[in-house]
């Protein structure tokens, strides 16, 4: 038995590992490296920090890298062996399936604690190193930030959208400035504009030509009719740097488990606050924790539903189990992240909507293997 042990467990092993990388290279690093790499190309940044940059991204993408590799290696295994009738092999001898898994089993133990630590503790640290040193790029160079049909959200209370720029000039420019509440109080439109620094003054000067900008009503932001539009030859706008320097208040997915838990138990005694933003942004906390740990728990139920689906399918072909596998994962993190996208309604109660996709995983997966070990 520890020989069929250790082929089982290598086997699956060996292939996680591979599939993770596979998974973190091509599906998330590159597809967030090629939307950091103007910034990266502009900013005349040294290798040291790019690699640094790319390993603050990676432990948020082993969230979602680990379970998904974990399941297409359990999928591509099972497959192989129930296609070569290794499982039938083994079930004459009278070794049953569940034995057989068992050291899937633990593997997918040992993932979920993996996964857990990263989620809880080391991708929001990293998250927030990650955005730190974005921002101490921004203020050491800010015309790398200005790139080619970008939206740039760096600076408090404005989202600046540029067409074009070609060094210090941008092209086709629309400036929302807004207040407290997110709401836009001024439009600026303008065809052209340049880009500068004050040093002795830490600011960050745009200077719009042949602008268009709307000025809103202050109280009823949202009202078009009392929209005022009026024109200018040339309009300044001055960005402080030292406020986009500052350490700002750390968002939820940057926090660890214990500032969750401190941020809800805030949140709940917080007495300026509305009735209405208190529940919402205790709803957000909690199903952000919810999160993290179901994304821990996802390797034991892909395990568990990995197992039968890759016996019933019965095929050795690599396509086979890729194809399983984007359809088994793409669904679960389909129905996560719908579900934590209503994190800001807790009347829906998104904290335990989260879990479902576990849930149906676990229930298909633990019907399917009770059904196939009976046979």
């Amino acid at each position: 038995m520890k020989l069929i042990d250790r082929y089982v467990g290598s086997q699956v092993l060996l292939t996680s590992t591979i599939a993770v990388a596979v998974l973190s290279v091509v599906l998330v690093l590159g597809n967030i490296f090629k939307q950091l790499l103007e910034l990266l190309v502009k900013s005349d940044m040294p290798m040291d920090q790019i690699f640094a940059l790319l390993a603050y991204i990676l432990p948020f993408s082993l969230t979602f890298t680990i379970p998904w590799g974990f399941l297409t290696a359990v999928l591509l295994v099972f497959g192989k062996m129930s296609a070569e009738n290794e499982l039938i092999a083994l079930r004459a001898t009278g070794v049953s399936i569940p034995r057989v898994t068992l050291p899937v089993l633990v593997l997918a133990v040992l993932s979920v604690g993996a996964c857990l630590w990263i989620n809880v503790d080391i991708a929001p640290h990293a998250h927030a190193q990650m955005k730190e040193a974005l921002y101490t790029m921004a203020t050491s160079n800010p015309m790398a930030i200005f790139g080619n049909d970008k939206v740039i959200e760096l600076f408090p209370g404005r989202k600046i959208y540029v067409e074009r720029s070609e060094g210090a000039k941008l092209f086709n420019l629309i400036v929302y400035e807004m207040d407290d509440d997110y709401l836009p109080v001024r439009v600026i439109m303008a065809g052209r504009g340049t880009i500068g620094t004050d040093h002795d003054k830490k600011q960050l000067l745009l200077q719009l030509f042949d602008a268009r900008y709307e000025q809103r009503d202050k109280d009823e932001p949202e009202n078009l009719m009392k929209i005022r539009p009026l024109t200018a030859h040339e309009w300044p706008v001055q960005i402080s740097l030292e406020e986009l320097s500052e350490k700002k208040h750390k968002g939820i997915s940057s926090m660890s488990a214990g500032e969750l838990l401190e941020r809800i138990n805030m949140e709940e005694q917080n007495a300026r606050m509305s009735d209405k933003d208190r529940r919402e942004a205790v709803s957000a906390a909690r199903t952000e924790m919810s999160r993290r740990y179901a994304y821990a728990l996802a390797s034991f139920a892909f395990a568990l539903i990995g197992v039968p689906l890759a016996i019933t399918a019965h095929r050795k072909e690599t396509s086979v189990g890729f194809l399983l596998s984007v359809a088994v994962g793409v669904t679960y993190f389909f129905l996560s992240m719908t579900a934590y996208g209503q994190r800001n309604h807790p009347e829906l109660h998104p904290e335990f909507l989260i879990w479902i996709p576990n849930f149906l995983c676990l229930v298909l997966g633990g019907t399917l293997f009770f059904r196939m070990s009976r046979r």
